[in-house]
């Protein structure tokens, strides 16, 4: 369940909204460059911005704003910088090197609060997708009939072997859903398995040798482990969380505080390319080629086209039309910086005794998220604005999130460090 919108009495069909959508982005494409918000002493303090990105899929609209030129409309060119890792991403973002970054949302917070390596003041500007992301097991655990995570937990209480799980950080999206959904199915995280950090790209040929029975990431690593025949999906993440945070545009409050005009115009630009990509399957359809090759996501654009147009397939023979695929846009209610998206995530960090305690979580998330900046780029590019800062939703195990009690959820759970 998610918080209706103000100007959005009806919700058109998907194709429909997407012709509509992409003849408005081609007519604004046609103002000049610089248009009435990026002129004069409204003009972006920066005319161009390093933003970092890790290879996935969900790093899209970053890379098509700049291909596209959605960031020249608002007087700014976007660098899109590949980065090896999540500790890179965030050692470059608080020492300045690069000015914001497609980034894991729990980063952010950690690195805000000190938990995910030194702190520093950060902001999250927008979020970039929602689902997305997948949990996959080896062929070998297949092999031993643990295809689900019912089947996973009769076997890892068997207690044969210590089965190892790989995310990607220790504060990030990956590392929460991997551990929601295994303490869901009555396996604790923290005593009953162990895990590991691995960097997205490194995951599937890293199971391919053994060094762990399973992993959390997101596109297109999932699907690969499935080409490479090494793997199997066990759930998506979307079954974990439907329409879940993601990555969001991160920089530090710093850089928001000095150069707040640039901070707008990367949104602006970024929603553009949000709005293209959700457009249509022909726009998806051209982001998977573009982000296929090796200066970004470097992997065959097929691997990537099929869950990107929302066609999946499980390696367990089962395959289906996902609805709730990756959504970049979705009318606006992706990108959106909700509070209480960034508050579950400190719940979940308390929950695993990454905070060791209760901190006043709405405040917390008022800090990071820019939710005042962000109505004011949607307010340029005509995006949807909620009600309400905070969003209901029921997760995998028929828990309701609403934000409303977070030092009481956070403690509600019986698996917990």
């Amino acid at each position: 369940m998610t918080e209706k919108f103000d100007d959005q009495a009806s919700r058109r069909g998907f194709l429909k909204r997407g012709a509509a959508m992409t003849g408005a982005i081609a007519a604004a494409s046609t103002l000049p460059s610089s248009g009435a918000w990026a002129a004069g002493s409204d003009a972006p303090e920066l005319t161009e911005v390093n933003i970092g990105f890790i290879p996935l899929t969900d790093c899209s609209s970053v890379v098509m704003a700049a291909v596209k030129g959605f960031d020249k409309k608002y007087g700014i060119k976007i660098n899109p910088t590949k980065e090896a890792s999540w500790a890179a991403v965030r050692d470059k973002l608080v020492n300045g090197e690069l000015h914001a970054a497609h980034v894991l949302y729990g980063l952010i917070y950690g690195v805000h609060l000190g938990i995910g390596g030194p702190k520093k003041d950060m902001a999250n500007l927008m979020t970039i997708n929602n689902n997305g992301q997948a949990i996959s097991l080896s062929n070998a655990l297949k092999d031993k009939g643990a295809i689900n995570g019912e089947t996973l937990a009769k076997l890892v209480a068997k207690k044969e072997k210590e089965y190892t799980f790989a995310q990607t950080f220790p504060t990030g999206t990956h590392a929460m859903w991997l551990y929601y959904w295994l303490a869901a199915n009555g396996i604790d995280p923290m005593k009953d398995v162990k895990t590991i950090v691995v960097p997205p790209p490194q995951m599937v040929a890293n199971m391919r040798v053994g060094n762990m029975d399973g992993f959390c990431v997101g596109e297109p690593w999932g699907m690969r482990a499935i080409v490479d025949k090494i793997g199997f999906t066990a759930i998506t993440t979307q079954d974990i969380w439907q329409d879940h945070p993601e990555k969001i545009l991160g920089t530090t409050a710093e850089f928001v505080k000095k150069y707040p005009k640039t901070a707008r115009a990367m949104v602006c630009a970024i929603l553009e390319a949000s709005m293209w990509i959700d457009a249509s399957a022909k726009n998806r359809s051209e982001t998977a080629d573009v982000v296929s090759a090796k200066s970004y996501v470097n992997t065959d654009s097929d691997v990537i086209r099929g869950r990107m147009v929302g066609q999946y397939e499980d390696g367990l023979g089962k395959s289906w039309s996902e609805k709730n695929y990756m959504k970049f846009y979705n009318d606006g209610q992706v990108n959106f910086p909700w509070l209480s998206d960034g508050m579950w995530f400190l719940t979940q960090h308390k929950r695993w005794g990454l905070l060791k305690e209760d901190v006043d979580y709405l405040a917390v998330a008022k800090q990071i998220n820019q939710t005042a900046l962000y109505k004011e780029a949607a307010a340029i590019v005509k995006a949807p604005i909620p009600k309400s800062d905070m969003r209901t939703s029921k997760l995998v195990d028929g828990v309701v999130w609403d934000g409303k009690d977070p030092k009481k959820y956070a403690a509600s759970f019986k698996i917990k460090a």
